[in-house]
């Protein structure tokens, strides 16, 4: 059974940091593209930022120059270091992978959540 669980959301004043984590469990073969998303309340989740297995990274344009994205292949695990928060940050921070298991089958990942809000 593969998994993805998030961790390091937490409350932050404006212009603060954060670490987010998104660690990949199970019987795993192979990971691909990870991604980053976000979900305010009473808004659709939105793409926050995506690396790809050989390190290439993309991010949304309200959060580059901002958000660093990163992974560790031999953690399985991705990071989402965070820096200026702004209140408008604030959202259920989500992770997704494309994930291919023991079993060869390759199928795309959520991770439960972890709620960030920047606040003073």
């Amino acid at each position: 059974q593969v998994q993805l669980v998030e961790s390091g959301g937490g409350l932050v004043q404006p212009g603060g940091s954060l670490r987010l984590s998104c660690a990949a469990s199970g019987s795993i073969r192979a990971i691909g593209a990870m991604e980053w998303y976000r979900q305010a309340p009473g808004k659709q989740r939105e793409f926050v930022a995506r690396i790809t297995s050989g390190g290439f990274t993309n991010y949304d344009n309200s959060v580059k120059g901002r958000f660093t994205i990163s992974r560790d292949n031999a953690k399985n695990t991705m990071y989402l270091q965070m820096t200026s928060l702004k209140p408008e940050d604030t959202a259920g921070y989500y992770c997704n992978a494309e994930i291919q298991d023991s079993s060869w089958s390759l199928n795309n990942y959520w991770g439960q959540g972890t709620q960030v809000t920047v606040s003073s």
